[in-house]
């Protein structure tokens, strides 16, 4: 080869070494939300990585409850893993789904492929499982078998948050310097459990708030990181204010101010984003 041609193959492995992006493609994001996956992983006690071994279709005539614009599929899987689930189960699983249809009206094809099942009840002497809401069959990727095992790791663990269901009490204390003060308030919780955040505030500081998981309030205690099972807890639970009848004091000012840091922790959680249909998360929620 002639010296010049070495020359410019030499800088194009140069340049495809400074710049990657060139020869690699960055994996799309996922559409599903980590909120999306903790309402599936929450109320569903059965959760595996199954393949599609049999999907058959079954006669509209004989679905005449489905849903419009779908397909009523009988399907039969095969069990790579159980995520999560008591007692083990079958290697082979049956269920029923309504698939929807595509711009074409024509059914998905879905035989063979992985997918990750969200059930409610098993039956271990046949293997049949009901699915805990209409699109609680989810294609597999390795980013979201990861993303869904952590979730269940959370929930199953002896110090797991437990479900917010509204604000108890809430009250503020100033501190003997201007500026200084803090804000505690009260959870109430689906089990009872105690839930509180303590917003912190000192003269020329930053406020720091955290939260609590136990009567006593813990100096070691933090606010959550996102996409934890604690932030979606708060996140996509909590009123975006404070209710008039959560704050019982006489002091307007101490009011004020308790309603804006409760404002802080609002802002600093950010949006709980569900890309799932309204009705399909209400459905899991109101079991």
């Amino acid at each position: 080869m002639p010296k010049t041609s070495l020359i410019i193959v030499a800088l194009l492995y140069a340049l495809i070494a400074d710049f990657p992006a060139f020869s690699q493609s960055s994996p799309a994001p996922d559409p599903l939300q980590y909120a999306d996956l903790a309402d599936l992983s929450i109320h569903s006690p059965v959760i595996a990585h199954v393949t599609i071994k049999e999907a058959i279709k079954i006669d509209p005539k004989r679905a005449p409850n489905a849903p419009p614009g779908t397909q009523r599929y009988y399907i039969e899987a095969t069990t790579n893993a159980l995520i999560r689930g008591l007692g083990g189960m079958p290697e082979m699983i049956r269920y029923v789904i309504d698939m929807p249809l595509d711009d074409r009206g024509r059914a998905p094809k879905i035989k063979k492929k992985p997918f990750l099942v969200f059930a409610r009840n098993l039956s271990t002497d046949n293997g049949d499982i009901q699915l805990s809401a209409p699109d609680a069959q989810i294609a597999w990727t390795a980013q979201r078998d990861q993303r869904v095992r952590s979730i269940v790791r959370e929930i199953v663990a002896r110090d797991a948050p437990p479900a917010i269901t509204g604000i108890g009490h809430a009250f503020h204390v100033p501190g003997t310097i201007i500026g200084d003060g803090e804000t505690q308030v009260f959870l109430e919780t689906k089990t009872g459990d105690p839930v509180s955040i303590t917003i912190l505030s000192r003269q020329g500081q930053d406020k720091v708030w955290a939260v609590s998981l136990s009567e006593i309030v813990d100096e070691a205690a933090k606010a959550p990181k996102e996409n934890t099972l604690l932030w979606y807890r708060l996140a996509c639970f909590l009123p975006k204010s404070l209710p008039e009848d959560a704050i019982s004091d006489a002091v307007e000012a101490n009011v004020h101010q308790a309603r804006v840091d409760y404002n802080l922790v609002i802002q600093d959680l950010g949006n709980c984003i569900r890309s799932r249909p309204p009705e399909y998360s209400a459905h899991l929620l109101e079991q």
